[in-house]
């Protein structure tokens, strides 16, 4: 009891202390304010825009799905059976979706479309508004010869026309009969790489467009009699109807791909967030070891007082405490906010909420974090200041930041660090890159601290110089108390953060623009026929004598299951999900592809007529821990067939040649009705016979899919500019923490430095001289972090690129240098900006002071 009382009791007594002092402003905290609200804002802004996007992919799921449920079956319609189900659940709506050329009347335009035929029950949730606005059946209604058209805006400006004209698609005549302004079910039919087309299903059964093998979605969207039903209705539909291979999603899961790039993307910035805001710890040490410093008298008149150890650390804690609070609360406000703005931007392209709301949620994640970021860094300053005895403090001598604290101190921060790290790894989707991405930013903290020791030792033995100013610069370096460690290790974090960043932007634009250019083929042909694919063999050999035509049988196939197990029911890795999501475009071949590299396993024999074999793409399957001998079960077609796994391939996905991550054995789909999908590459043709090869293909063979590899690169590339956008602003903050870090260590340094400039201006030291040797420490200081900065930065951005990528990796010059200027502007710019003031003190008060 007694024990109990006497805590309370100094508790009480610190609260009291802490808050007269506080009275006194929060002068020299202002950095610290800034680094954790900079963090807390960044991880609240981002989980917040991600919750609002996630949120509203929930919420406006039959508006999104343009339904209750949705079936979706590849290159075949439904069956009398399988549409009375359909029917017997609800109203349906059925819609079917192909990628098809639009070309000109007298063949002079041609362009690539995204085509959607739809009937009168569409859309059955949802809008789809028009410009001009009318009733959807009416704009599709046939018009004399042609069928009405609803077409994005972009569709008129590739062909050049306008509303009221015509095109043809395959063989049926379309009369533009509005602009499409909004799609509803846009986000949920997936990313498209080509303009809308939509049309009646009169219209697409007219055009000849739906042959055998070609490659169609049709899509089965109701709204359900018993929205009760929608829960169980997955299992429920394979259960009757365990052969059809069809595709089946619900409302509450309208968009998954997209909310799991949402999830993931937030992910990403989340750590950079996280990183910019563990910069800003070390901000947090450097203030709070600058604060405890000009608070030595006070703290020395405590003890003298007969204040316990306890009472002086608990004061001074609840002083960081609530300096901490307000820079979480300005952060919290920033994210709180940031939606808002964000929403602006992203209306029209992603699912916003329709109105402004709070996400807990993420806000307490962010003051969370914030909170044990402060915490974890203010610690071992305030164990520090309580291990110095009260006469060194009267005597001038300050803190000694190489000294350790006590272990209950340390022990303390192993504990914040390690809530930390658990928290961020517990709140990621994928748990291992965030398990890597924090070892690495621990890793990179052990390293800086050996730099700015190596720094330190090599200037320490560096020869005498003649000049004075060098001389005082390198002396500067390796002082006790010399700035060394902290510069290093604000400016080392978020340089090397920028470095990866930007080398790996640089590395996609180099491969999209650069060299996947030239080893890609100039076309991609989707869609041929058996009957014509002599006449098209003889057309492009005739239009591209140069060029490589390369053929081979598709099909389109769903993965149902592994080992003959269920793979909705399997825990797969997510760098494996994607060969299980939806239908794979899947081949046969009697002989080995000459782009393939057998890793294990034998390539079967010409006349083989055994039992259904596959070879299966290597390191898909390793993801998916498939081994030779092992099964894979897939639907095509509407039947389930077993293949054994013979052998496994080394498939190069960024040459963009006619790979594919299962190949079977030619008997395996004999007498199966197929198309053919082929490419041509010819490295020598201009962009005036490309367009020849592209009119003659499209105006002989109209049910042909031809695709110019340089248009989908183009629309690839945008694609990245936005992303590079985002990662560009997260580096930003990162590299502004470190700005702040940076001012606020060499501000932390200030007072030795005056003390310093007084003493030399004294002895006759000019200020050009001192000038001159503070650039050249900063300077010096600057270039090796840039150097750290550069090797690390290129490490991690090889091992992103090469490793996990799977693309060529290069070490961009342009960069470095950009690196380097970066880094000697924020080190001589910042410094000489907080020295400049130093430089113009009166010596007297400060010997003054001193001799005192």
């Amino acid at each position: 009891m007694k024990v109990r009382s006497l805590f309370f009791f100094r508790l009480g007594n610190a609260l009291r202390l802490a808050r007269r002092e506080i009275r006194g402003g929060l002068s020299g905290f202002y950095i610290f304010l800034a680094c954790i609200a900079l963090g807390t804002g960044a991880i609240a802004a981002v989980n917040s825009v991600s919750r609002a996007i996630t949120s509203s992919i929930a919420t406006q799921g039959q508006s999104i799905l343009a339904g209750d449920v949705r079936f979706e079956l590849r290159n075949r319609e439904a069956s009398p059976d399988e549409l009375a189900y359909l029917d017997n659940l609800g109203t349906v709506a059925v819609s079917t979706g192909l990628r098809s050329m639009a070309r000109l009347a007298d063949g002079s335009q041609q362009t690539l479309a995204e085509v959607k035929a739809v009937d009168g029950a569409y859309p059955l949730y949802g809008k789809l508004e028009s410009d001009p606005a009318m009733p959807l059946p009416q704009l599709l209604a046939r018009q004399g010869e042609a069928y009405g058209a609803v077409v994005a805006p972009l569709l008129l400006e590739r062909l050049g026309i306008k509303r009221g004209d015509e095109v043809l698609l395959g063989n049926v005549r379309l009369k533009i009969s509005a602009t499409l302004v909004t799609e509803p079910d846009a986000l949920s039919d997936g990313f498209g790489f080509a303009p809308r087309l939509l049309i009646s299903r009169e219209a697409l059964a007219t055009s000849g467009l739906i042959q055998n093998g070609s490659l169609v979605e049709h899509a089965y969207k109701i709204r359900l009699n018993d929205t009760a039903r929608r829960s169980g209705i997955t299992e429920e539909a394979n259960r009757e109807f365990p052969s059809a291979g069809w595709s089946i999603r619900t409302s509450d899961r309208a968009a998954p791909s997209l909310t799991e790039n949402v999830n993931r993307f937030s992910q990403f910035l989340t750590l950079v967030g996280l990183t910019a805001l563990i910069v800003g710890g070390v901000g947090v040490a450097n203030a709070v070891r600058a604060f405890l410093d000009s608070k030595r008298t006070t703290i020395a008149a405590l003890k003298c007082l007969g204040a316990p150890a306890s009472v002086v650390t608990l004061t001074y804690l609840f002083q960081i405490a609530f300096i901490a609070i307000i820079g979480i609360a300005i952060g919290l406000a920033l994210g709180a906010v940031t939606p808002l703005v964000a929403m602006r931007f992203l209306e029209g392209v992603l699912p916003v909420p329709d109105e402004l709301a709070i996400y807990p949620g993420a806000l307490f994640m962010a003051a969370l974090f914030g909170l044990l970021t402060t915490l974890a860094f203010a610690i071992l300053p305030l164990g520090q200041a309580r291990e110095v005895p009260a006469t060194a403090l009267f005597r001038e001598q300050g803190f000694e930041a190489n000294r350790l604290p006590s272990w209950p101190y340390l022990a303390a921060t192993g504990l914040l660090l390690a809530l930390l790290a658990s928290m961020a790894i517990y709140s990621a989707e994928q748990r291992y890159i965030a398990s890597v991405f924090l070892g690495a930013v621990a890793f990179a903290f052990i390293v800086l601290r050996l730099v700015a020791w190596g720094i330190r030792a090599v200037a320490k033995r560096s020869p005498r110089v003649h000049s004075a100013a060098l001389r005082l610069a390198i002396g500067n370096i390796h002082r006790p108390g010399a700035l060394t460690p902290s510069v290093v290790l604000s400016l080392g974090l978020g340089l090397t953060l920028l470095v990866t960043l930007t080398l790996i932007d640089g590395n996609l634009r180099r491969e999209l623009t650069g060299s996947l250019p030239e080893r890609a083929p100039n076309f991609f042909f989707v869609d041929i026929q058996g009957a014509d694919r002599d006449g098209f063999k003889a057309l492009v050999q005739k239009e591209a004598p140069e060029g490589t035509l390369t053929e081979v049988p598709m099909l389109r196939g769903r993965i149902l299951a592994l080992n003959g197990q269920d793979v909705t029911k399997m825990e797969v890795p997510a760098a494996g999900r994607w060969v299980l999501r939806g239908d794979r475009g899947i081949t046969y071949a009697q002989t080995m592809p000459d782009n393939a590299k057998l890793t294990e396993g034998t390539w079967w024999s010409g006349d083989y007529s055994g039992e259904p074999l596959v070879s299966f793409a290597a390191e898909e399957a390793g993801e998916l821990g498939l081994k030779i001998g092992d099964s894979v079960t897939v639907n095509v077609l509407g039947r389930n067939i077993t293949a054994k796994i013979a052998n496994l391939r080394d498939v190069q996905w960024e040459s963009l040649s006619l790979n594919f991550v299962m190949v079977f054995s030619p008997n395996t789909f004999r007498g199966a009705p197929h198309s053919w999908l082929a490419t041509l590459a010819d490295p020598s043709a201009t962009a005036a016979q490309e367009g020849e090869i592209l009119r003659k293909v499209t105006a002989s063979y109209p049910t042909i899919t031809t695709v110019r590899v340089k248009d989908a690169l183009d629309l690839v590339n945008s694609l990245v500019e936005q992303l590079a956008t985002a990662i560009r602003a997260a580096a930003a903050v990162a590299l502004i923490a470190s700005v702040l870090v940076l001012a606020g260590a060499l501000a932390a340094g200030n007072r030795a430095r005056t003390h310093d400039a007084v003493i030399l201006k004294t002895l006759g030291g000019t200020r050009a001289m001192l000038i001159r040797a503070f650039s050249y420490e900063y300077m010096m200081l600057g270039l090796a972090t840039a150097v750290f900065a550069l090797l690390a930065g290129g490490v991690s951005a090889w091992f992103v690129v090469a490793r996990i990528m799977k693309l060529p990796s290069s070490f961009l010059p342009d960069v470095a240098i950009a690196t380097i200027l970066i880094a000697l502007v924020m080190t001589v710019g910042i410094g000489l900006i907080g020295t400049w003031r130093i430089l113009g003190q009166k010596a007297a008060p400060v010997l003054r002071q001193t001799g005192e």
